[in-house]
């Protein structure tokens, strides 16, 4: 057999503080401090902790050529064993065949190493957050001021008062009274069907390709109403649809060029639960008529952004693009929308079928009718869309 070590980790010294009462009364601090290596790699489901054996093993053994596995365990066996075991050290065997394919698919990605590790390792799985943040009273404003003290100036000021330019403060035209409509959604209406024609013009506007540049058959460029880095519109919508006239339940792959829906196996759970689970437990958001969750084909990003620093970046903001057209393409068919980016990423993936590594999802947005009565407390200080009594 032969080895190398996986393509991208990171070795992390933690230290852990927890009380002691006996260094308290012996007059410290009471304290106790308990220090590991750990080890951090985008193929790995989890972080492992090595000890100082395997940590200079793991560093004097190469990502890129491989070597025969008896001269790289000669100084350190049982290091070696640990960490071939853990996946940190791949093996061109079949018995080492799913660390290795794991590692080789983060490889073929180009994957910037601290983007592939923070977007692995910040994924959720079964996290409630409205259940969290009942728990830690940070639900409303008024809690969070009390628990975490005050925030930072809401408005920064960098040059005296009688220094500033003033600008004029033109009348509003429609835009502005959309824009002042626009609004995130906390109460829609379960009871009321989505008309199938508003679900495809939200569909066409927001993810539809309009035009094509084909540069050759197996190289096209779209043109969608928003931009994204490169223009490469790397980011798919993997959509739930729960309320929606002349669509049945269940999940889809939107097809940008076709303008069709491609449906997909039901998740393993009720598709109320998979929607709620997927907004982690945000039920303000769960009734949504139909959810879309922006997920970037990394391939398509890093074919041209290899290993590059802001490619990550740059598809973040595709999301924040693709999420602002469909709030204002909503608000303009009178419809509310939202986004967020506190989901439970390994449900979805589990859900759709999706790699994270490959085609992992970032944020959901969703859309539908808002309903009559304000349930949940949404955020319209100018009343443009709950009129104040």
């Amino acid at each position: 057999m032969r080895i190398r070590r996986c393509s991208i980790v990171f070795v992390e010294p933690r230290e852990t503080l927890s009380f002691d009462l006996n260094s308290l009364l012996q007059g410290g601090n009471g304290l106790h401090s308990e220090r590991q290596w750990l080890a951090l790699a985008p193929h790995l489901d989890a972080e492992v902790e090595i000890d100082a054996d395997q940590r200079e093993l793991l560093g004097a053994i190469g990502a890129h050529e491989w070597r025969p596995a008896e001269t790289a365990s000669e100084p350190a066996p049982q290091a070696f064993a640990a960490l071939l075991h853990a996946g940190l050290l791949i093996g061109d065997d079949e018995a080492h065949a799913g660390h290795r394919e794991r590692d080789e698919a983060v490889r073929a990605a180009h994957w910037w190493p601290p983007a592939a590790l923070a977007h692995r390792l910040a994924r959720w799985q079964g996290m409630d957050s409205a259940a969290a943040m009942d728990e830690n009273e940070l639900t409303t404003a008024a809690e969070i001021r009390r628990r975490l003290g005050a925030p930072p100036p809401h408005a920064i000021e960098r040059a005296p008062a009688d220094a500033r330019l003033p600008l004029p403060r033109l009348p509003d035209g429609e835009f502005e009274a959309l824009l002042a409509r626009r609004a995130t959604c906390r109460n829609f209406d379960a009871g009321r069907a989505l008309p199938y024609a508003s679900f495809a013009r939200m569909l066409q506007r927001v993810f539809a390709a309009q035009s094509q540049v084909r540069i050759s058959d197996d190289t096209v460029f779209l043109k969608k109403h928003t931009p994204s880095g490169g223009g490469l519109h790397a980011t798919e919508a993997y959509l739930i649809v729960q309320n929606v006239e002349g669509v049945a339940p269940g999940l889809y792959h939107y097809h940008p060029v076709e303008h069709a829906l491609e449906p997909l196996p039901a998740p393993a759970t009720p598709l109320a639960e998979f929607a709620a689970q997927a907004v982690a437990g945000q039920h303000w958001f769960a009734d949504a008529h139909a959810m879309a969750v922006l997920t970037p084909r990394y391939e398509r990003s890093f074919w041209k952004y290899r290993r590059h620093a802001k490619a990550y970046r740059a598809l973040l903001l595709d999301s924040g693009h693709l999420s602002q057209t469909l709030y204002l393409s909503a608000t303009e068919l009178g419809l509310g929308a939202f986004v967020t980016s506190a989901i439970n990423e390994i449900d979805i993936e589990r859900g759709f079928g999706l790699d994270p590594l490959a085609e992992g999802p970032l944020a959901v947005c969703g859309f539908g009718w808002r309903g009559e009565r304000m349930r949940t407390s949404e955020f319209d200080p100018a009343g443009a869309v709950w009129p104040r009594d």
